[in-house]
C-alpha cells in the first residue's frame, strides 16, 4: 500500500491530477448500472466522481482505506459473475502479489462488453529507474512495476480488446529539480519525449463471445448416404439425356 503523504507531496499530487484527466476522459463513454474501483489510490472520491454508471463502488482489501464501500480482497472478489459494467484499478496489480489472478477477477465480475481501467507505473525511463534505486520501490510501497506491453498481452489472453495506452508524468520524478525550472513543461514532454513517462493509462473491452445456435435433432436435413458419401442427385441434364 503507498503511504497516503506521498500523494500529499508536489510530485504525488501532480501524479494525481494526471491520472484524474485521463480517467475522467476515458469514462466519459462508460454507461451502465455498476462501477465498481478496486483498489484506493488518493481520496476515495478521487475517481469514482467522474464515473457516469448509476451505481459506483470502491473496494479495498481488508486493512486498507477506511472510507471503503466494499471490503474483500482484489485476487478473491466477494462480486458476483458478469455483474459489472465497468471495473477501475488504480495501481492495483502493482501493489498486489498476485496480479494475474486479480485480473482474472475483474475479468469474471465484468459483463460482456464491460470496460476495464487500468493504471501503472512504467519500469522504464527515469520513474523506473528511481523504483529499482529506492529502498521500498518508488513511488513507496509499489511491489513491482507491469510493463505495459506485458499487461496488454495479458488481458488479450483474457479475451480483451484493448485501446492504445495514454500515458502521463513524462517529466523527472524529482520535485527539487522542478522547483529550479530545470523541468520541461508536461504538454512540451509529452511530445518530444515519450521515453520519459512515468505511467500510463490501458482501456479494454472484455470482449462479447457470440453463440451460434444448434438447429434440435429434428430440424436438422437429412441426407441419404451411400458407402459413406452422400448420395449423388438422380437429376440428368437435357444434354445428356439427349
Amino acid at each position: 500500500m503507498v503511504p497516503p503523504n506521498w500523494l500529499a507531496t508536489p510530485l504525488g499530487r501532480r501524479c494525481l491530477r494526471n491520472e484524474q484527466r485521463l480517467v475522467r476522459r476515458a469514462l466519459d463513454c462508460v454507461f451502465g448500472a455498476e462501477m465498481l474501483q478496486v483498489g484506493t489510490w488518493g481520496p476515495v472520491d478521487a475517481f469514482r466522481r467522474y464515473a457516469r454508471t448509476q451505481r459506483v463502488a470502491v473496494l479495498d482489501a481488508p486493512g486498507g482505506a477506511d472510507r471503503a464501500d466494499l471490503v474483500s480482497r482484489p485476487d478473491r472478489l466477494a462480486v458476483a459473475s458478469d455483474s459489472i459494467d465497468a471495473i477501475l484499478l488504480p495501481h492495483t496489480l502493482e501493489r498486489n502479489e498476485t496480479p494475474h489472478a486479480v485480473l482474472r477477477e475483474a475479468a469474471r465480475v465484468l459483463r460482456p462488453d464491460g470496460c476495464l481501467l487500468a493504471l501503472g507505473f512504467a519500469p522504464g525511463g527515469l520513474w523506473g529507474l528511481r523504483h529499482l534505486l529506492a529502498r521500498g520501490g518508488y513511488p513507496p510501497g509499489s511491489r513491482h512495476l507491469i510493463r505495459e506491453h506485458r499487461l496488454r498481452d495479458w488481458l488479450e489472453l483474457l479475451s480483451f480488446d484493448v485501446e492504445p495506452a495514454e500515458s502521463y508524468c513524462h517529466t523527472l520524478p524529482f520535485e527539487r529539480v522542478r522547483r529550479l525550472g530545470a523541468l520541461p513543461r508536461e504538454r512540451w514532454a509529452r511530445r518530444w519525449l515519450p521515453m520519459l513517462a512515468g505511467g500510463y493509462l490501458i482501456v479494454a473491452r472484455k470482449r462479447a463471445v457470440s453463440l451460434t445456435p444448434i438447429r434440435p435433432a429434428w430440424q436438422r436435413p437429412r441426407l441419404r448416404a451411400v458407402g459413406g458419401l452422400v448420395e449423388p442427385t438422380t437429376r440428368v441434364s437435357r444434354r445428356a439425356s439427349n
